[in-house]
């Protein structure tokens, strides 16, 4: 048994979900889920599991299960910690650093992966089981079957604006920071300049603030009839334009992952974090633009 510890929001749980089922299948064995972390309220952005509007397969592990492998990962620890001294030795199944890190995928049965696992490298060799699993379990309706089918219908770009939290919660704000309008219009330049009569879709957690700062001299549709609790049905509508251009989250970085097609252009900001000392070298895929 894999056991993925899911924390963050849908495109963070949607890469320790990834990770997690591309191990436990190449262990020919379960992948199961611990959700122990939404019940920390403690935290200043509360999250919820949001992996059910997709065909997963993966079951919810019970404390007994979770327990049980970190106890035999302790006891591995102890045994190893006697043998190598000067504490060098840390369970490869703890995330050790951002950047990919090839032990992950040596990993045996039995573990409990705790990270964030934000590299297509610990799944590309179970991409196709990847997009699999994270196709939405019903057809869109109403308003979004609509948009669809607009979408479909022209040079369609997702544009994301990430900001909410990145700004509201102080931790948040100094990790991350937030994608500046000049690297939009950037970023729109590119694609206008390769695209034929783009339209772009604006995707964001402040529609308003979109609406009334960003002004991108191009064709825009505003995508704001969503709302919060249904972000799976805009990442939905991300997958199904046929280009990008997302900001410094993982919400977005899914939604142009989740486009099938080898010729989309996906525009990504080159500095990820606001702290640019953290390694992020293989966190965007090597055929996406970095702006």
């Amino acid at each position: 048994m894999i056991i993925s510890r899911l924390v963050g929001g849908l495109g963070n749980q949607m890469f320790q979900y990834a990770a997690g089922l591309r191990l436990a299948s190449a262990r020919n064995t379960q992948l199961k889920l611990d959700l122990s972390a939404f019940e920390d309220r403690t935290i200043r952005t509360p999250r919820c599991y949001e992996l059910g509007a997709f065909a997963v397969t993966a079951e919810l592990a019970d404390p007994e299960e979770i327990a049980a492998l970190v106890e035999r990962g302790d006891r591995l620890l102890g045994r190893l910690a006697a043998r190598w001294s000067h504490g060098r030795f840390s369970s490869p199944a703890l995330e050790r650093a951002f950047h990919f890190d090839p032990g992950v995928l040596s990993l045996a049965d039995g573990v409990v992966l705790r990270g964030y696992w934000q590299s297509e490298r610990y799944f590309a060799d179970a991409a196709d089981q990847v997009r699999r699993e994270f196709c939405w379990k019903r057809d869109p309706a109403g308003k979004n079957a609509a948009m669809i089918a607009d979408i479909t219908n022209c040079n369609s770009v997702s544009l994301h604006v990430r900001r909410g939290d990145y700004l509201t919660n102080p931790d948040a704000h100094e990790m991350h920071g937030v994608c500046s309008i000049d690297y939009y219009q950037r970023a729109v330049a590119y694609i206008v300049d390769r695209v034929s009569d783009p339209t772009f879709f604006l995707f964001s957690d402040e529609p308003d603030w979109v609406r009334e700062n960003l002004d991108l001299r191009a064709s825009v549709r505003l995508v704001d009839h969503n709302g919060p609790d249904a972000g799976s049905e805009d990442l939905r509508l991300m997958s199904r334009c046929s280009h990008h251009i997302i900001a410094n989250s993982t919400f977005s970085w899914w939604g142009a992952w989740l486009n099938p097609n080898s010729d989309k252009i996906v525009v990504a900001p080159k500095q990820w974090f606001a702290d640019d000392s953290l390694d992020t070298s293989d966190l965007l895929p090597a055929s996406w633009v970095k702006l």
